[in-house]
C-alpha cells in the first residue's frame, strides 16, 4: 500500500492549510504536522478522497483516484468530520460503527469487543470520557474493521492530552499489522517528529 499526498494544499500559500507532502506506506505510520487551525481537518479529507485540494494531488497505489481513496482509506476521530459526538456512551459508539462495518452490534459484540480491548468499565461512560489513549486504540480498532480499509487518517490525537507516546505505539502496532496510519495535526506534533523515529512529513 502507497498513499502519497504530493504538494496538497488549499487556499493561498498560507492558509487555510499549506502546502502538503506526505508518503505513506506498509512500513512505518507517518506524522505530519499541519501548523494552521484547519488544517490537521483539511489535510486528513483530502488524504482520505473527502476532499479536492485546490492544488496538488493523492496517489493510492499510483493512481488518482478519488473514490478508490474513499473506499481504502478510513477517517478517524476527525473533528466535526468523524468524531463522535461527546455526549455518545462509549457502547453506542461501539455499536454504531459495529453496524456501519455490516458486523453484528447487538450487546454481546459490542461487550467482546470492549473486553478485548480492556475497556469494560466504560462502556455507560460518554466517549468524551473515556482516557486518551484507549479512546485513540477503540477508534482506530473500529475503522479499521470497516470492509476494504486499507490505510487509516488518524487527526489530531495530541488535542485529547495523554502521551504521544502512546498513541504513535498504537499507530505503529496498527501499522505492523497491516493498516497503516497517517497522523496529521497542529504543531504541537513538532517535539513528537523530531524525538518519534517515524517517516515525517513536510507542511
Amino acid at each position: 500500500m502507497r498513499l502519497e499526498l504530493d504538494g496538497v494544499s488549499v487556499g493561498d500559500a498560507a492558509a487555510p492549510m499549506p502546502a502538503l507532502d506526505a508518503l505513506l506506506t506498509d512500513g512505518a505510520p507517518t506524522l505530519a504536522a499541519v501548523g494552521t487551525e484547519q488544517g490537521p481537518v483539511l489535510a486528513s479529507l483530502i488524504a482520505a478522497g473527502r476532499m479536492r485540494p485546490d492544488r496538488g494531488v493523492v496517489r493510492l497505489d499510483g493512481a488518482a483516484d478519488e473514490a478508490a481513496l474513499r473506499r481504502a482509506v478510513a477517517l478517524v476521530d476527525t473533528p466535526v468530520v468523524a468524531e463522535p459526538p461527546a455526549a455518545m456512551r462509549v457502547a453506542a459508539v461501539v455499536a454504531e460503527e459495529l453496524h456501519f462495518a455490516g458486523r453484528p452490534s447487538g450487546r454481546a459484540a459490542v461487550t467482546g469487543l470492549l473486553d478485548d480491548l480492556g475497556i469494560t468499565p466504560w462502556r455507560r461512560a460518554p466517549i468524551a470520557d473515556l482516557p486518551p489513549t484507549d479512546r485513540v486504540r477503540l477508534l482506530l480498532t473500529l475503522a479499521a474493521a470497516r470492509p476494504g480499509v486499507r490505510a487509516l487518517v488518524l487527526t489530531s490525537p495530541e488535542r485529547h492530552g495523554g502521551p504521544s507516546a502512546d498513541w504513535l505505539g498504537l499507530a505503529r502496532s496498527f501499522t505492523r499489522a497491516g493498516i497503516p496510519v497517517l497522523v496529521l495535526g497542529g504543531h504541537t506534533l513538532d517535539p513528537v517528529l523530531h524525538a518519534a523515529g517515524v517517516a515525517a512529513a513536510v507542511a
